[in-house]
């Protein structure tokens, strides 16, 4: 049996508070909030916490639910737990990849005149009349779609943005353009990304009890949650990970002042990719340095910034991939224990000299997203 104990901080009982007495919001969310308050035993909870027993009587909800919310905050985190998971379930393939390219290629497209989007019963009559298949449900469609993380129903679903997008275009330009540079020690290109991992300490006992068969009890406690600070050059296969308590301003200048001073003392302009958040921008320089110094680290660089919606253009995002794969799919407890995995983790792939062989090109992109690019009329 698994126990779970929920410790809220002071700003996820405030949120919780607020999405219960206030807003539009999902009924997921709704219910979740209640179960996370009424659980709460931290410090800044009203009371101790009620049994799962009493929560499934005031929500008329099963208990087995209650303790996959409280599963689901531990090992995900505060802002999973709100929104509804998507099934993992696997289903038994009844398309070929070439089919399946002809389904993407369809969900790609512009829906039939007369209606404003796809739908899985639209894709499915249409594969059928382009004579792709003899028969295709929309069940099947839909695995299809869910598969290649195609929702052709949602405006909001799109991983990049809707066609004719010049502005993302010009900056996914120039992106690969930096990529395709070849490997310079005075003007190094440097990925840089960051990613949360939540704190969870695993607590497991034996009862042994007269009568009863022993049998192994675990409670898992979340201890908040933990910042990593991910910056790899892909052409030299080295990288540095930071791990900080918070992701604010002052955390990512400390961070970049370690890429300028440990990893290339010696460059002359480091030219650096990132998401374009808020929290990423020279400001953070003067708000955390002395002007000198702020404007010394500021002149070290040249900001590049991916995209919006582009944030698969960063192959520091890989990196971290890498990293969630090989080294934090468990549960870590402290914030010492992660730094500790982490250094060893990063010292081995350095060792190895780990690269990343980016492939996708401006031309490629031209041909693959051309749905992107603007139409011009001569």
């Amino acid at each position: 049996m698994a126990h779970y104990t929920i410790l809220l901080s002071k700003t996820e009982v405030q949120e919780l508070n607020e999405i219960i007495s206030k807003g539009r919001h999902t009924s997921q969310a709704f219910r979740s909030a209640y179960i996370l308050l009424n659980c709460d035993k931290g410090v800044y909870s009203d009371d101790t916490g009620i049994k799962n027993e009493e929560i499934s009587k005031v929500l008329k909800i099963g208990e087995r639910t209650i303790d996959r919310v409280k599963k689901k905050f531990i090992e995900e985190g505060f802002e999973c737990v709100l929104e509804r998971r998507p099934s993992g379930q696997n289903y038994k393939k009844k398309i070929d990849g070439d089919i399946e390219a002809k389904l993407v290629q369809l969900c790609c497209s512009e829906p039939p005149e007369g209606f404003a989007k796809w739908s899985l019963r639209l894709l499915a009559d249409r594969m059928v009349e382009l004579k792709y298949i003899d028969y295709i449900s929309h069940v099947t469609v839909g695995r299809g779609v869910k598969k290649n993380e195609l929702k052709p129903w949602k405006v909001k679903g799109w991983v990049i943005p809707p066609e004719q997008n010049s502005e993302f275009v010009a900056n996914m330009e120039y992106v690969l353009d930096i990529y395709k540079m070849p490997y310079d020690e005075d003007h190094p290109v440097v990925c840089m990304d960051e990613s949360p991992k939540q704190l969870i300490e695993e607590v497991a006992s034996t009862p042994m009890k007269q009568g009863q068969e022993a049998r192994l009890d675990y409670e898992y406690i979340r201890h908040g949650i933990v910042n990593i600070f991910m910056a790899n050059e892909p052409l030299k296969g080295k990288r540095m990970v930071e791990i900080t308590e918070r992701k604010t301003k002052t955390d990512w200048a400390k961070f970049i002042k370690r890429i300028a001073e440990e990893m290339y003392p010696q460059a002359k302009k480091i030219k650096l990719v990132m998401d374009n958040f808020k929290t990423h921008d020279a400001s953070a320089f003067y708000e955390t340095f002395e002007p000198e110094e702020a404007k010394r680290l500021r002149d070290r660089f040249e900001f590049v910034y991916t995209p919006k919606h582009g944030s698969w253009l960063n192959m520091a995002e890989i990196e971290l991939h890498v990293l969630n794969g090989q080294c934090l799919n468990r549960h870590m407890a402290t914030q010492k224990e992660i730094k500790s995995e982490v250094e060893a983790w990063q010292n081995h792939r350095n060792n190895k000299i780990s690269k990343i062989n980016w492939q996708f090109t401006n031309d490629q992109a031209r041909i693959k997203l051309k749905r992107l690019y603007p139409s011009i009329s001569t």
